[in-house]
This record gives structure tokens, C-alpha cells and sequence, in this order.
């Protein structure tokens, strides 16, 4: 450990250093985080870019008395180094080490736990709200937040709340022109054109005072004409108008990599006591040459570093696997939709900021006009879907099962309401390992399920992807599929498609006394535990359900009839999940309800680790259902 980084292990540690000290403070935690994330992997090059605005802001805030919060946190590493957890850096986002974002029990200086975009303004404004009120320590409110995410509505909203109020905080928006992939849209153009034309804004320091001194008694004129004619003038050169006109005093663009400038313009904005913005430039992956050097694909690379990345504070030569791995779900959705695309030219592609984690780069480099990218928007995303299908078209929108939630009510009024052929892909679905709560997709079932007129499906393999994918473009009205993150099974790929009768599930394996029907990557586990049981004596019958809505309640029905015992395994929550619409679907047609038992995940917020583990810990195993249906058979024996 370096002299000056050893020397800090809270964030008043930084208070008595001199602004040159601190810039080296910055720099050893670059140093650090390039050693420690290369070689544990993680989210890279954002916090690589936010060492200077850690290190500014926490030598002149008191935390956690002061707030500081931090935009979906992937970017907050530095902050966790500089609040007590630098030696706690090798285990984040391992099992039972330090959160991949901030988290609330994890430290009392992470003030927030979010890991959705968007929102750090808004928590910041009732924060500072109910400190005026008395309701806590009144305190400097700071909010981080990337120019990726200022694409949410959800942080205009808070824009305008705060300067209705006239709210006392302050906004870093930390500009570097990237989110995951490179940022989208008229306000994207609007940050590069301020941003590359340092012309434009340093003539707006000075502009005011020049047009007072211009002579003949113009310059007196002008001043007498009062606020409202200056503020006309000045917006010919003004590049933060729009801030300024919801009544936000505007700093920048400011190096976010100088700690003395970045103080300078935060002691300004301490002081102006209103809602102040410093906007600030910054380079993501700062330090790391590959991603500086490689432009928007080498920050687009290097957004997260794999484990063993980077040796040496370099690139580590890849090692090529002996036996090639099935193709990634993402990738077989990515080449999937490009084939609908060219059989039918209705079909489009929709992401909200996310091209290459859902497989849509893939369409946007064969077919760019059927490709569109709104941003960190999921709402505009849906609802941009749904004016599609209006009109005909048959919109794909490939969004996470996590980050879908946040569309909810564009799902339930202007998709299903409607019965638009809207079709929603949702990647990542279950528990996707390291980045923990924020982002595990087990809600999808539960919160889709009741909606009227939606189609729900989950494939088994990534051949059934394919077929589902095909299916849904054909069902007319809402419909959606969840898959895994991670590679196949390895099973071979269809070469065209076929459609599956919409409601009906098929049997994979016959035994008898207990049948488990497996939804998605259920369906896996169930196999799997018939494996198990088969090796005890006991063979049981397996069937995946394909369909969560409409169930298939004649295959129900009859292993029912001939099963002692029906098992449901999904990977999402249990309460109104897969397996409670099997239970209801016996309520419902007046029929004695079979012996059921259920398997998924536990009513509560699943840690981050490795997959593997996370599974171990719900139980959700072969080997963990194997010993269930022993038990349950047993129990039934009366042993």
C-alpha cells in the first residue's frame, strides 16, 4: 500500500491534506483499483473515471452527516476504498464480500442501496427536504450521477421537484459520454457538444461582465435592462440554459480528473445554497490505456473487467478453452431475432441502453434500421413499442427482467390494456450471481402473471428459445419469455424455427408416483434431480410446463391423476410464481387438488456470489429437490 492511501481509513482522514496531496490520493486509488479489479474482476472503467470526484467531494463533506450518494453505484469503488472498506476491495462482488453497489448494512457512509439508474437526485431531494424539517442533523446533500443515466426520466422528474423547491444540493453530473455502451439521443448530442467545445463554455464566464463594459453607454443599458435581457443574451453562449431555466444555478464543464478544480467549484456551490449542477468531464477507464487509447469501443470493453483481466496493469493474453462452450442465451436471443427480422419486416428490436448485455448490438450491426436504443429509459421504451404496434409493427423489447420492472405501468395500461403484439425478452432471469439483489430477475412471473391478455413463456434449452422467439412474433397480442444469463446447455440449435401451440407443455421423462414439472431452468433442475432419485430407486416422471399463462391444465390434469406427488420448480419467487398457478388452476376447475409441492426462491433478497452458490444457499439443486421429494415420499409412507 502506497504512503498516503495506507494513511486512510475514513473519509475526515482526507480533510488536513494539501490539494497536491490529494490528487496523488486519487491516483493511488486508480492504481488500486486497476490491481484489484483486474485480478477479481468487476465494474472497471466508471470507477476508474470517478477517483477525482471521490476524492474531492469526500475531503470537504463531513459523511455521513453529509449525504453523498451514488447513481446506481458502480461507480462508487473509490468511495468504498475511501470509507473505511479498502482492504475489503479483493472481495466485492464475491460470496460474503462487500456489495457490487452501495448497500445500506454494509457501511453507514453508503447512503442509498440502488443499483437501478437514475434515482441518486431523487433520493437526494427528499433527503435534504426532511433535513430542513428538522426530521435529522441538517447537513451538504451531493448527489453523483453519470450523463447515462440524466437519460431516465426519473431524474428529470427530480430536476424539476428540486428547482420548484428551490432545494439547497448539489448534482456532480459526471459526464463521459458513455453508460455501458455508448449514450443515445438528442441530450447525449446536446453533452458532446458542450463537452468538445471548450470555447463554448468559457465564453459564458465571462460574457455578463463583458457586456456591461462595452461603451457609449451601452454596457450601462444593458445593465439596466435588467436580469431577464441578460439571461436572453447570455444564452447565445450559455451551454447549462436548460439547468438555468429550471431554476439551477450551472457549474462546467469542469475536469473531473483536477481535485483542486473540482473543490473550487464545490466550495462555490456549498455556498450558493440552491440547487446547484457541476458538470463535470471525465474519462472512463482514466488510467488504464486500453480503455483510454481504444476510444468508445475500448470504454465500452472495459465497462467491467473479467477475473484475471489484467496483469501487470495490462491486458493478460487470453487463453483459448480446449472445449468450445455453448453459445450464450443472449447470443442465440441476438441471431434469433436478426432471422425474424429478415422473414418478416414488421419485426423491430427495442433496448433501454443495454445493445450488448441483451444481444440487440447483434441486430444493430446487421439490420441498424431495425435497431433502437432509447436510453436508460425503460418506460419511453415500452411505450415506444407500444405506438409501434399501433401501427402494425411487431416490436421485440429486449430489456433485463430486473430493469423491466420499472416499466410496469406502461406494461399493465399500454401494452396489455390495449392487447398490443408487443413482445418482451427478458434476459438475465433468475438469480444472475455477482451484482447481487439490485439486479436478480425473480419477480418477472409474479408480476406479469396477472396481467389479462399476456402470454407467458420460458424456454428449457437454447433450441427452445428460438422456437419461443418465433412463437411470440406470431401470438396476436402480449407476450414474454425469460431466460438465463450464461451459456446454454449445448444442445444443437434448430435451422428454422418452429411454432409450439401456445398453452401446451410436453414430457420429457416417464415414471410414476411423482411427476416434476419444471418451468424454464427448472426444467433443468428437475431433470436432474430425476437423475438423482433414479440412482435411489425412485423413478419419477418430468415434464416442462413451457407456459406459465395459459398453463397447459389437461398435461396438469393427468399427472395428477396418475401421481401421488406434483413438484413445481422455477427459478423466481414462489409467491404468485409458476407453481402458484398450478395450485390455482385446480381451485379453479373445482377439482380435489393433487399433493403439491413447490420449489423456487425463498420470499427474501438473494445475496450476490457465483450462481452455484446462490442456488446451494435457496436450495435450489438436483440435489437439494432430490432429497424434497424423498422426504415428501417418506412423509407419505408414513417412515
Amino acid at each position: 500500500m502506497t504512503s498516503l492511501l495506507s494513511r486512510i481509513d475514513r473519509p475526515q482522514d482526507l480533510h488536513a491534506l494539501s490539494e497536491d496531496e490529494l490528487q496523488t490520493v486519487a491516483q493511488e486509488v486508480r492504481e488500486l483499483l486497476i490491481d484489484t479489479v483486474g485480478e477479481i474482476g468487476g465494474h472497471f472503467g466508471a470507477n476508474l473515471g470517478t477517483c477525482e470526484i471521490a476524492v474531492a467531494v469526500h475531503s470537504l463533506l463531513d459523511s455521513p452527516k453529509d449525504k453523498v450518494l451514488w447513481d446506481v453505484g458502480h461507480q462508487a469503488y473509490p468511495h468504498k476504498i475511501l470509507t473505511g472498506r479498502r482492504d475489503r476491495l479483493a472481495t466485492i462482488r464475491q460470496y460474503g464480500g462487500l456489495a457490487p453497489f452501495c448497500a445500506r448494512f454494509e457501511s453507514e457512509h453508503d447512503i442509498m442501496g440502488a443499483g437501478h439508474a437514475s434515482t441518486s437526485i431523487g433520493y437526494a431531494v427528499g433527503i435534504k427536504e426532511a433535513m430542513l424539517r428538522g426530521a435529522t442533523e441538517d447537513g451538504k446533500v451531493v448527489a453523483v450521477i453519470g450523463d447515462g443515466s440524466m437519460t431516465g426520466g426519473v431524474a428529470f422528474e427530480a430536476v424539476s421537484q428540486a428547482g420548484g423547491l428551490g432545494t439547497p444540493m448539489v448534482v456532480i453530473l459526471n459526464d463521459n459520454g458513455m453508460s455501458i455502451s455508448p449514450n443515445v439521443g438528442a441530450l447525449s448530442r446536446y453533452m458532446n457538444r458542450v463537452r468538445l467545445d471548450p470555447g463554448l463554455w468559457e465564453a459564458r464566464e465571462g460574457v455578463e461582465e463583458k457586456l456591461t463594459r462595452l461603451p457609449a453607454g451601452i454596457g450601462a443599458a444593458f445593465e439596466r435592462l435588467g436580469p431577464r435581457f441578460k439571461e436572453s443574451v447570455k444564452a447565445f453562449w450559455a451551454p447549462g440554459l436548460w439547468w438555468e431555466e429550471l431554476d439551477w444555478a450551472y457549474l462546467g464543464v469542469i475536469d473531473g480528473h483536477d481535485v483542486r478544480a473540482m473543490r473550487r467549484a464545490l466550495k462555490t456551490a456549498f455556498e450558493a445554497e440552491r440547487p446547484v449542477v457541476i458538470h463535470c468531464a471525465t474519462v472512463k477507464g482514466k488510467g488504464f490505456a486500453p480503455a483510454e487509447d481504444g476510444g468508445l469501443e475500448g470504454m465500452e470493453k472495459w465497462h467491467a473487467a473479467k477475473p484475471k483481466s489484467i496483469s501487470q496493469r495490462r491486458p493478460a493474453p487470453s487463453r483459448p478453452s480446449s472445449t468450445p462452450a455453448p453459445p450464450q442465451y443472449t447470443t442465440v436471443f441476438g441471431e434469433a431475432l436478426v432471422r425474424e427480422c429478415e422473414r418478416d419486416e414488421r419485426v423491430i428490436g427495442i433496448t433501454a441502453a443495454m445493445n450488448s448485455g441483451t444481444g440487440l448490438s447483434i441486430l444493430q450491426k446487421a439490420m441498424p434500421d431495425r435497431y433502437f436504443d432509447v436510453g436508460i429509459a425503460e418506460q419511453q421504451g415500452v411505450l415506444f413499442a407500444a405506438g409501434a404496434a399501433l401501427q402494425g409493427m411487431r416490436p421485440v423489447a429486449a430489456i433485463y427482467s430486473t430493469f423491466l420492472q420499472r416499466a410496469y405501468d406502461q406494461i399493465v395500461h399500454d401494452v396489455c390494456l390495449q392487447n398490443l403484439p408487443v413482445t418482451f425478452c427478458m434476459d438475465r432471469a433468475g438469480l444472475v450471481g455477482d451484482d447481487g439483489p439490485t439486479h436478480h430477475g425473480v419477480f418477472d412471473i409474479a408480476y406479469l402473471r396477472p396481467l389479462p391478455n399476456m402470454t407467458l413463456m420460458a424456454p428449457r434449452d437454447e433450441a427452445m428459445l428460438v422456437h419461443m422467439l418465433h412463437t411470440a412474433l406470431k401470438i396476436d397480442g402480449p407476450s414474454a419469455l425469460r431466460y438465463p444469463r450464461g451459456v446454454g446447455v449445448g444442445v444443437e440449435l434448430p435451422e428454422s424455427p418452429e411454432l409450439i401451440p401456445v398453452g401446451t407443455g410436453e414430457i420429457l421423462r416417464s415414471g410414476e408416483r411423482v411427476a416434476l414439472v419444471g418451468y424454464g431452468t427448472g426444467v433443468q433442475k428437475a431433470l436432474g434431480a430425476a437423475e438423482l432419485l433414479a440412482e435411489r430407486g425412485l423413478d419419477v416422471t418430468v415434464a416442462d410446463a413451457r407456459f406459465c399463462k395459459p398453463l397447459d391444465k389437461l398435461l396438469l390434469a393427468s399427472l395428477a391423476e396418475s401421481h401421488d406427488l406434483l413438484v413445481t420448480v422455477e427459478e423466481g419467487v414462489l409467491q404468485g410464481g409458476f407453481g402458484t398457478a398450478v395450485w390455482e388452476s385446480f381451485a379453479e376447475e373445482g377439482a380435489v387438488a393433487p399433493r403439491l409441492l413447490r420449489v423456487g426462491l425463498p420470499d427474501e433478497y438473494v445475496t450476490h456470489g457465483a450462481p452455484a452458490l446462490l442456488h446451494e444457499e435457496v436450495g435450489f439443486t438436483a440435489e437439494a429437490i432430490a432429497a424434497r421429494v424423498e422426504a415428501a415420499v417418506l412423509d407419505r409412507l408414513g417412515v
